[in-house]
C-alpha cells in the first residue's frame, strides 16, 4: 500500500525539491513501516523455528517463502527513508533491522522450547503464530489495503487470489 503510493514519487532528483514537512513526512512512515513489519517478521521467525522442528523439508519451504516475500517488505521500509534522507546506506540499515526480528523470533522458539517439541507444544505453538498472522492481516493489512485503494474490488481479488495460492500450495505439499 504505502510502496504503491512511494513508487511515484519521482526519481532522486525530486529529493532536492522536498520541503523539510514532506522530508519528515517520508521518515515517519519509513520508519512506522519498518516497525511495523519488524512486529510482523516476530511471528514468521518463530513459524520457521516451529515448521522446521516439526519437520525440516517444511521449515525449508516456509523458510524460502517468507524470505521471497521479505523482498518486498524490505523495499517498503527502504523507499520512503531513501526519499527523504537521500542515503542508500540509511535506506538498506532500516530495511534490514526491520528483519532482524525474525531470527528473534526463532530464538524465542527454541529459548521457550528448547529441542524438546511435543505435539501439544506444536499445537501451542503454531496456534499463537497463526492467531498474531490473522490478528496482523485481518486488524493492520486488510483495512490499509482498503484505504488506500479506490476500487475495493481489486483488493478483494487480490485477497482471493493470495487464500487460492496458499491452498494450491498446501496441496502441492501433500504431493
Amino acid at each position: 500500500c504505502v510502496c504503491v503510493q512511494l513508487g511515484s514519487m519521482g526519481s532522486a532528483t525530486a529529493l532536492k525539491r522536498r520541503n523539510d514537512e514532506e522530508t519528515k513526512r517520508l521518515n515517519a512512515t519509513g520508519l512506522l513501516t519498518g516497525l511495523a513489519i519488524a512486529v510482523h517478521n516476530f511471528p514468521e521467525g518463530l513459524a520457521t523455528f516451529v515448521g522446521a522442528m516439526a519437520d525440516p523439508a517444511l521449515g525449508g519451504a516456509i523458510a524460502v517463502a517468507i524470505a521471497i516475500h521479505n523482498v518486498p517488505e524490505g523495499v517498503c521500509v527502504a523507499m520512503p527513508i531513501y526519499y527523504a534522507t537521500g542515503s542508500r546506506l540509511r535506506a538498506f540499515m532500516w530495511a534490514t533491522l526491520s528483519g532482524v526480528s525474525e531470527p528473534i523470533g526463532a530464538l524465542f522458539g527454541y529459548a521457550v522450547l528448547g529441542g524438546e517439541i511435543n505435539n501439544v507444544s506444536y499445537g501451542v505453538m503454531f496456534g499463537l503464530v497463526a492467531g498474531m498472522m490473522v490478528y496482523i492481516s485481518l486488524a493492520e493489512l486488510l483495512p490499509s489495503a482498503y484505504r488506500y485503494d479506490s476500487n475495493p474490488i481489486v483488493v478483494t481479488t487480490a485477497m482471493v487470489t493470495g487464500m487460492v495460492v496458499m491452498a494450491l500450495s498446501l496441496v502441492a505439499f501433500q504431493l
